[in-house]
């Protein structure tokens, strides 16, 4: 079949039904779904369809605000010596952030959209384009001539583990309140908007008020204990706020030494607004309010991986948990999701432990599916 006569029958079954997911183009055409969100991406392109009528109505898209990297990883072949040269292999990816948020839910089969900052180079280029042929809708980023685009550098001894990183994102100051304003439309569509801190404070500031005006839930993820200071005082309409240990530390402004320490700065934090805290720690999993026992918090263990590179571990995560809220979208049953979605993020990470890829290439619609409430919980009245 050609490439025309493949666009032809992808336009037959559009025009029969104008809401068909992209999962069920694929099967009845007999290519990957990525295939068809290329397809479909070109047809806008060409002006042959004029809007993203081809996703469900009831599934609104998760819009994902914030960075979109070219990612560089510098891996060490021996143990690292510092004050002098290493042997290393390297690697370059898309990251980000938010980029990272949303790639994954689109291998998950989730319609979403990316509101970023590139600059007029090729690596913004590249980034857009890649995120096109992935079914991301990038038609909301701010697209400025005489910048460079975000950059991130990770240094990664010979074991996977990040030893230090560096990071270029001036780029993302320009996404200011102005930006949020003018994409309102998009984000009061959303089933789900998820926003990462390397935004200005104003710009996350704008977003939850949004939220709080419009009662959109808002997920806020942590990029870094320095850029905790982008985080608002009010949480108020924050559906939730996804960050590790070091990073609560630093919103709270006090060294967390034991388990008890970091509960008791989860409640002062939620305390603050937001309606659901969790705070990731590694291969020590996660910690959660709410869960099943109301104000209690629930711990779950992280399941035993292999690990490959941790880089992108702690977005998949975050991207498996929006998944699950993202399904309820207003149906939640308010405890037992989060647990779930915890769970799901918990596997994901796992996942995307044992590869070297930022995101993990071959993770589909039903990767999560089947990740629900059988795994153990440990409480603290355990």
């Amino acid at each position: 079949m050609t490439e025309h006569s493949k666009k032809q029958q992808l336009l037959a079954l559009i025009r029969a039904n104008p809401f068909i997911a992209q999962q069920e183009l694929a099967n009845q055409l007999g290519l990957s779904r990525s295939a068809v969100a290329g397809y479909i991406a070109g047809l806008i392109r060409e002006r042959k369809l004029l809007g993203r009528a081809y996703v469900f109505p009831d599934r609104r898209p998760v819009v994902c605000v914030g960075a979109a990297n070219l990612d560089r990883k510098l891996r060490s072949l021996d143990p690292l010596a510092l004050g002098t040269s290493n042997p290393a292999s390297q690697s370059e990816s898309f990251g980000g952030v938010a980029r990272n948020i949303a790639e994954n839910l689109a291998r998950l089969g989730t319609p979403v959209s990316l509101l970023t900052a590139i600059g007029g180079d090729s690596s913004g280029a590249a980034l857009l384009a890649h995120a096109e042929t992935l079914g991301i809708d990038t038609r909301g980023a701010l697209r400025i001539e005489d910048a460079s685009s975000g950059c991130y550098t990770a240094v990664l001894d010979r074991n996977g583990e990040m030893v230090v990183a560096l990071a270029d994102m001036a780029l993302y100051d320009q996404l200011d309140p102005a930006f949020v304003a003018a994409r309102q439309a998009q984000l009061a569509s959303a089933a789900l908007v998820v926003v990462d801190l390397n935004l200005p404070l104003a710009t996350v500031e704008a977003v939850v008020e949004h939220a709080r005006r419009t009662d959109t839930a808002l997920v806020l993820v942590a990029v870094s204990e320095p850029k905790m200071a982008r985080l608002p005082r009010d949480l108020a309409g924050v559906r939730l706020l996804i960050l590790n240990a070091g990073e609560l530390a630093a919103r709270v402004g006090r060294r967390l030494d034991d388990d008890a320490a970091i509960e008791a700065a989860m409640r002062e934090v939620r305390a603050q607004g937001a309606r659901d805290l969790v705070v990731t720690r590694g291969a020590g999993g996660v910690l959660l309010t709410g869960g099943t026992r109301g104000d209690a918090i629930e711990r779950l263990a992280a399941p035993a991986a292999p690990v490959v590179d941790v880089t992108g571990a702690g977005d998949a995560f975050a991207a498996a948990v929006c998944w699950s809220l993202a399904q309820a979208d207003g149906k939640e049953d308010q405890d037992g999701d989060l647990l779930r979605a915890c769970r799901r993020g918990l596997h994901l990470s796992a996942l995307t432990l044992g590869t070297d890829a930022t995101v993990r290439p071959d993770i589909g619609p039903d990767t999560l599916a089947a990740i629900g409430a059988a795994a153990t919980t440990l409480t603290e009245q355990d």
